[in-house]
């Protein structure tokens, strides 16, 4: 699928060169000339990249920065003069990922631009990958909120597969009664521990071939329950 990129910079001959370049990269590339209309097409579209000029009319580089990490998390290449302290203005955590001085290299910005893509595909597949967790052979989708063990799906209400869900991403840690209930249930909730007793019950005998020599919800005698496999 295509690269989508928002180039934004108020001189038309450099918007020109880099969008002949990128399309001839295969990407997609939107146009904005002034820092409002650049905000409006982040909110309008999804973007992998934003290449943002410092120096904007109606709003500057470093506000539709400020402006766009309010709804996206897309990644930032600021394009400055050479000369401004970008170091400086990257630092005070406007949320720019990068910066390139002009004049610039386009072959520089194809491969700041690649570079930062490959972080952005590795990061989004490490927590896509974090959301589906195999444990022996129970698989948790996280997302989906689905169990299954030897490709079998096992039916959990939703206060049992909060609770799995709990210990199962934080294996080898213990969880008290009274912690589980607080963090499942809510330190409002009205009930007491036995709750959570009668729901780690259940749960082993629907997740457990022997519910009493448990393989996934351990005891931890007078502590609490924890989760390994």
């Amino acid at each position: 699928m295509a690269k989508k990129v928002l180039v934004v910079d108020d001189e038309k001959l450099i918007v020109k060169g880099i969008r002949f370049s990128l399309e001839q990269d295969d990407m997609e590339v939107d146009c904005a000339y002034d820092g409002e209309e650049a905000v409006q097409k982040a909110r309008e579209n999804q973007y992998d990249i934003v290449l943002l000029d410092l120096m904007l009319p109606k709003l500057d580089g470093l506000q539709v920065c400020q402006q766009i990490r309010e709804f996206s998390d897309v990644p930032i290449i600021m394009l400055t003069a050479k000369g401004e302290d970008m170091d400086k203005i990257l630092g005070l955590e406007y949320g720019a990922d990068d910066y390139i001085t002009k004049p610039f290299n386009i072959l520089e910005v194809k491969a700041r631009i690649k570079a930062i893509m490959r972080r952005t595909q590795t990061k989004a597949a490490q927590e896509q990958k974090e959301k589906v967790v195999q444990a022996g052979d129970l698989v948790m989708d996280c997302d989906a909120r689905r169990v299954s063990i030897k490709g079998k799906d096992i039916n959990l209400t939703a206060k049992e597969f909060d609770v799995l869900e709990l210990l199962v991403l934080n294996p080898n840690k213990v969880y008290s009664r009274e912690n589980l209930l607080n963090l499942v249930w809510g330190y409002d909730y009205p009930g007491d521990v036995r709750t959570v007793d009668v729901h780690i019950r259940r749960l082993r005998e629907k997740i457990e071939e022997n519910p009493s020599d448990p393989k996934y919800v351990h005891t931890k005698w007078g502590v609490g329950y924890y989760f390994a496999a």
